[in-house]
């Protein structure tokens, strides 16, 4: 097994040597320098600066090798890269540091992640870890406090802790014996000694009923007077308009005993319906606000398959999300903190009656916020760079996103319901778009790869519309490795 320092410089070496420039590296989306990225992990305000790490393999694209890239910014525009925070050098991590998070506790900043382990025999073991720091860049890793409790199956995984009253809890995706998903409970006075409080149980009985066979990135907080358990669970039948990823991402929400562990709650609702992601994360910042990352990718057997690969990398992360709770339902909006990417600006009303109409762009990086005034007729359509398309059908209230697959193969779409749509708001960053349906109500998030260079929508409409557009071209903040100081983005 090499040691840390090896590895280190094994990474540091990497990052030197790479020079590869590309058309398709996101311009204001946290990417990897290189190799893969995936799940954020960590999410957290220290001293002046909000924090994001995530799933980093640097030696390659695929996920053979886990430790944390680190990334931290005063204002969610510029940001810096650091060294990896963790990387898998200790018995109890040797086969990956997994994915976690990060609180702040006595001036300093404690990481919990999960050590994963591969036996001589083919199994796997896991440990619930510990590593702390003084400066939010250095750590030093304190090892397991939390060993598998009997009745699970070592997928167990990706602690979620925050504080409550007086006391620390900490919530866990797991995987029982019996091949079911739900979420653990564990609480301590010292961030160090955890006790077991028992399955997250909700309307008196265990969360899951069968609702996958394993619950991934479990995130617990309250919002708006709500208790909201966002969990990311495993092996979910696709059924019409729901559950049409491999994996899914989503939320309930309802009301938390603390005392009981009683968690009464609605029904599970996707968090996205777009096509790229998975493993969310939210934190609460300085001024009170919920704000969430996700991983815009997914492990399917599209991944391999990206056009990035060509040049080293894979992935990246969604943009930073406010949640807020209305109607019974988590909403997201792009954070205000996005508004400086703003450039030059573009707004029109226009009319289009069973026709259609093209707007062109002078440039791949855009925010356009659609105000639909009025609309009688059938169906409507926008098409993205001769690529994706949004489409409402009015008659059967469905809302589909369609793409190229990323081989341009074929045609490939995702559904949901909704009954009418007054607002679209959405994010275009070379190969990414993000789509927020009336305020945040739902969305999507994918990524894709255009075969023209031409950027431009096509609006067009089977009846009569009206509709309120505004468009900017939103700035760049490129940036290159130089030896692990960098402003990105």
């Amino acid at each position: 097994m090499e040691t840390e320092i090896q590895l280190r410089n094994q990474i540091f070496q990497r990052l030197i040597d790479y020079q590869h420039q590309d058309e398709n590296r996101l311009a204001f989306h946290l990417t990897p320098p290189i190799g893969l990225m995936n799940d954020p992990n960590g999410l957290v305000y220290y001293k002046g600066k909000y924090h994001v790490f995530y799933q980093w393999n640097p030696f390659d694209t695929n996920h053979t090798f886990k430790c944390w890239g680190h990334y931290s910014s005063s204002d969610f525009i510029h940001w810096e890269e650091h060294p990896p925070a963790l990387v898998p050098s200790e018995w109890y991590e040797k086969d990956g540091c997994y994915s976690g998070s990060a609180i702040v506790h006595d001036s300093k900043l404690y990481l919990f992640y999960t050590g994963n382990v591969k036996t001589t025999e083919g199994g796997r073991e896991t440990y619930q870890c510990l590593a702390v720091s003084d400066d939010g860049v250095h750590f030093e890793k304190k090892g397991p406090v939390i060993y598998l409790p009997k009745g699970f199956t070592p997928h167990f995984r990706d602690p979620k802790v925050w504080k409550q009253e007086d006391k620390w809890l900490m919530v866990i995706g797991a995987q029982t014996e019996e091949l079911e998903g739900l979420t653990a409970v564990f609480a301590s006075n010292d961030l160090i000694n955890w006790q077991w409080q028992g399955p997250l149980a909700g309307n008196g009985v265990s969360l899951s009923k069968y609702f996958g066979y394993m619950w991934e990135c479990p995130d617990f907080f309250s919002l708006n007077g709500k208790d909201i358990l966002i969990v990311s669970p495993q092996g979910l039948e696709a059924q019409p308009f729901q559950y049409e990823n491999l994996y899914q991402s989503g939320y309930f929400i309802g009301e938390w005993d603390s005392k009981t562990n009683k968690y009464v709650h609605g029904t599970f609702h996707e968090l996205d319906h777009g096509f790229d992601f998975y493993a969310p994360q939210t934190f609460e910042d300085p001024n009170g606000r919920r704000i969430l990352l996700a991983w815009m990718g997914m492990g399917d057997e599209q991944e391999q398959t990206h056009q990035s690969i060509k040049s080293g990398w894979i992935h990246s992360l969604t943009i930073p999300r406010e949640l807020t709770v209305k109607d019974g339902r988590l909403y997201q909006k792009p954070i205000e903190e996005l508004k400086q990417l703003r450039n030059k600006a573009r707004s029109e009303i226009f009319s289009i009656a069973n026709e259609e109409k093209e707007v062109l762009f002078d440039s791949e990086l855009q925010e356009i916020i659609i105000d639909i005034e009025q609309f009688e007729g059938n169906k409507w359509e926008i098409q993205i760079h001769n690529h994706c398309k949004l489409i409402f059908n009015r008659k059967d209230s469905i809302v589909t996103l369609e793409r190229q697959n990323f081989n341009h193969s074929k045609l490939e779409t995702r559904q949901c319901k909704i009954n009418k749509i007054d607002n679209i708001h959405m994010y275009l960053d070379r190969t990414s778009l993000e789509i927020f349906l009336n305020n945040g109500q739902i969305v999507f998030s994918s990524r894709y790869y255009k075969k023209t260079i031409k950027n431009q929508c096509l609006i067009s409409v089977e009846g009569k519309a009206k509709l309120r557009w505004k468009n900017w071209s939103l700035y760049s903040y490129q940036y290159r490795n130089d030896t692990l100081k960098k402003v990105v983005f």
